[in-house]
């Protein structure tokens, strides 16, 4: 069941009191909670991760009752439908149903259980959502304000356009000679016809990249082998590097053009900044009101 989602944020990092949960329930969270902490699934857990899995399987199905048993609650209605779409997006993650339906017992569950967890975990998202339905929009002044102080995140690095042509050689010394006079010899070409860089790495390169014309791409710094990265960044926008070598073999690269360091605009990330900060305001509302309601079952 690789394909079930995580958890919501706001049930899973809220505390409460650990209230056991039934066997088919169990079941369900545990698999969700161990692939969203360990990446895998429960049985494969040691001892430790075991223990640790219990109490968030617990801790998160107290908090779901609670949710569940609140006021906001009372009119939430999940339709068949909406349970139906979403075991189906789950089966989706199986190559035929006769697996969907064998996992499902492996981990003490039926398709019928399931549609009932699935339901259950549906309103409560459903309860959250509403509870957090009236949060105040986002500012375009405070869409600018998180823009001008978190500018870091918006800055983009010098980036290169790079072609390359590669030529390996085995340990040998005269392996070495041979494909190093064979790249001396593509490189005197290109200096008399740069036109041909693409032509010269598609016959020639012994890098994928070769039915690309040898194309690398838009490149930031750091991202190739130290010799090639210190001479492709003091390269002119259609120059040719000298041979370089690697522990590949040897290279030639042809700088195509220089993006130079610099931020995105305000304009384009906007919208990608109010609906980040909307999210991050209503799950702070909906924490902030679990903590509640948690709270006065704890005083009762």
């Amino acid at each position: 069941m690789s394909e079930i989602a995580s958890p919501s944020p706001v049930v899973a990092a809220t505390p409460a009191s650990a209230t056991p949960a039934s066997p088919a329930a169990s079941g369900y969270l545990a698999l969700k909670q161990s692939q969203a902490l360990f990446k895998t699934t429960p049985e494969r857990l040691d001892a430790e991760q075991r223990r640790k899995l219990e109490a968030v399987v617990n801790r998160q199905r107290a908090i779901e009752t609670r949710i569940l048993g609140s006021r906001q609650a009372t009119h939430v209605v999940i339709s068949p439908e909406a349970v139906t779409h979403s075991i189906a997006e789950i089966a989706a993650g199986f190559s035929n149903e006769a697996e969907f339906v064998c996992d499902l017992a492996r981990f003490g569950l039926s398709e019928q259980s399931l549609r009932a967890e699935v339901e259950r975990e549906l309103r409560v998202e459903a309860v959250l959502e509403m509870v957090s339905a009236k949060v105040a929009p986002v500012s375009n002044m405070e869409v600018e304000l998180f823009y001008h102080l978190h500018h870091a995140r918006f800055e983009t690095p010098e980036r290169r356009t790079l072609r390359h042509i590669l030529l390996t050689h085995d340990d040998s010394e005269a392996g070495r000679a041979t494909s190093r006079q064979r790249i001396e010899v593509i490189r005197e070409l290109l200096l008399r016809h740069p036109d041909r860089f693409g032509e010269q790495a598609l016959r020639h390169s012994e890098c994928p990249t070769a039915m690309q014309g040898g194309l690398l791409g838009q490149v930031p710094r750091g991202q190739l082998f130290p010799a090639l990265d210190a001479a492709a960044f003091t390269m002119r926008a259609g120059s040719l590097s000298e041979a370089l070598e690697s522990p590949m073999g040897f290279h030639l690269l042809r700088c195509e053009n220089i993006q130079p360091a610099g931020k995105v605009p305000l304009t384009q990330v906007r919208d990608r900044i109010r609906e980040q900060m909307l999210i991050t305001r209503k799950q702070n509302k909906q924490r902030a009101w679990v903590c509640q309601i948690m709270s006065h079952e704890a005083r009762a």
